[in-house]
């Protein structure tokens, strides 16, 4: 959560918790916050701004003091519980020091400061810095407020500057079933397929004739048809390794590392469309930062990310991990022969505020919470279990009209005369195993709807009841072109 001038108190404490007690001690005027009932009053409404005012301090001063205490106590306590890279412990002071040093190396980076004299200043503060200090300190940057973009602006100089302690550093080893092993595999791949492009290149830029440019293009074509799989490396990377790394509150490297691959990805396809239109200038002129991008993160995952992530990470997360990475796949390699285990939950769990979890393979939510979801869809949808009794329907965005005197009821009943000889017919196919899906649309006035009918089947194959779901998609039938996210 970004800090500033306008953040709530109640916000921050919710975010930072042990915040409460260091504003206690920060000033006097702060001592009503241990009030639970003029916590619930006041902090809701009161900012940072008019806390400053409080205390006697400046806005400036008040929000870059509540910074740094985030910052401090972030890197302390990643600190604290997994050491240095040399496997010593620091006190908890010199840590914070040390801490407080880097950042300030790093924001003269930002500032202006040349590579070498940063340089200079980091190695006279310490030889063996690990990447969980790296992560840390950038996380600690954004969360006094620096841009993200900012971060991953500089961020190729971070390396630069921790490079020899990041090249000395030992590689953890992992058995063949473990995340990282697909990682590492797929970065040796892309690598090569980096080395190749960069030979092609070359052999593009120095061709004589309209034939070797030819030839050299279509390597360059092929071989960017191969690069453009890392794709699926970088999607793994995200949606399964940053979430689990986001829960240890290592936060902003990982959305470093997104911009950094959005911007891989956008250069891949961009290359391939020169090469589409035999655009052998532009491609030269602009294909060579890509491959080095390309290789810079390699470097970053293999001397930061991964080295993180096997230093913070529990070995049930990695199972985890490792049971739901081949639902994404993988890039140019085989899975790990494990990949195909899944883990569920076995019980139902207690959530912080008494409500129940109720386990999914892929999540847990609360009542409240499923309610809310089904709510909220831009469909409706009806569940008819496997004896063709309606058990549950949504009460979101409906089309058709439905009433709690539908529970219970044979489906069969809940069509007119003139469609049950189709109901049945659906019924049948799916019971059979002959069919899994029946598709329908109608124009309704001015309305288009599609209507869609699912068999739902358990582990073994057996029919375990038929999903309806309706959809409203007048609007979606009315788009064209694209809008992007970033459009919004």
């Amino acid at each position: 959560m970004p800090i500033t001038a306008d953040t709530t108190i109640f916000d921050l404490i919710e975010s930072h918790p042990y915040l409460r007690e260091w504003l206690t001690a920060y000033n006097a005027h702060f001592d009503n916050l241990s009030n639970p009932v003029l916590y619930n009053a006041m902090a809701r409404t009161a900012t940072l701004k008019t806390a400053a005012t409080v205390a006697g301090v400046s806005e400036e001063q008040f929000v870059d003091d509540v910074r740094t205490a985030i910052a401090q106590h972030d890197i302390v306590a990643e600190e604290t519980s997994t050491g240095t890279g040399s496997g010593d412990v620091l006190d908890a002071d010199e840590s914070a020091r040390r801490a407080q040093v880097l950042k300030g190396i790093i924001k003269k980076l930002h500032d202006g400061a040349s590579v070498a004299s940063v340089k200079a200043e980091f190695d006279a503060l310490a030889q063996g810095i690990d990447s969980v200090e790296i992560a840390r300190m950038e996380q600690a940057l954004i969360a006094e407020g620096m841009p993200i973009e900012e971060v991953q602006r500089l961020c190729d100089v971070h390396v630069s500057v921790f490079k020899d302690s990041l090249d000395v550093a030992e590689e953890t080893a992992v058995d063949g079933n473990h995340p990282v092993d697909a990682y590492r595999r797929e970065n040796e791949v892309a690598a090569r397929i980096v080395s190749e492009l960069r030979t092609a290149l070359s052999t593009l830029e120095t061709s004589s004739t309209p034939e070797a440019q030819n030839a050299a293009l279509t390597a360059l074509g092929e071989g960017l048809g191969q690069l453009a799989q890392i794709d699926t490396h970088y999607t793994r990377k995200e949606n399964q390794l940053f979430p689990v790394l986001e829960a240890h509150d290592v936060v902003g490297p990982t959305k470093v590392m997104w911009a950094l691959d959005d911007d891989v990805r956008g250069r891949i396809k961009s290359a391939r469309a020169l090469v589409s239109a035999n655009d052998a200038r532009s491609l030269a002129a602009t294909l060579p930062e890509t491959l080095t991008m390309i290789d810079d993160m390699i470097y970053k995952e293999e001397k930061i990310l991964f080295p993180t992530a096997l230093g913070v990470l529990s070995a049930e997360e990695w199972a985890a991990i490792s049971a739901g990475d081949g639902e994404i796949g993988y890039a140019w390699v085989e899975g790990p022969a494990g990949e195909a285990a899944r883990v569920a939950a076995t019980a139902v769990a207690t959530a912080t505020d008494g409500e129940l979890l109720l386990p999914l393979p892929t999540g847990a939510l609360t009542l409240a919470q499923l309610d809310l979801l089904f709510r909220a869809l831009p469909f409706d949808v009806t569940y008819v279990d496997e004896n063709d009794r309606v058990r549950f329907y949504s009460e979101g965005d409906r089309v058709f009209p439905r009433s709690p005197g539908a529970i219970g009821r044979e489906v069969r009943n809940c069509h007119p005369p003139k469609s049950l000889d189709k109901v049945e017919k659906i019924l049948a196919e799916f019971k059979a195993g002959t069919k899994d899906e029946a598709e329908f649309w109608i124009e309704m006035g001015p309305k288009f709807v599609h209507i869609r009918y699912f068999a739902l089947r358990d582990e073994g194959g057996a029919y375990r009841g038929c999903l309806e779901v309706v959809h409203d998609a007048t609007h979606v039938r009315s788009l064209s072109g694209s809008r992007r996210i970033v459009d919004w």
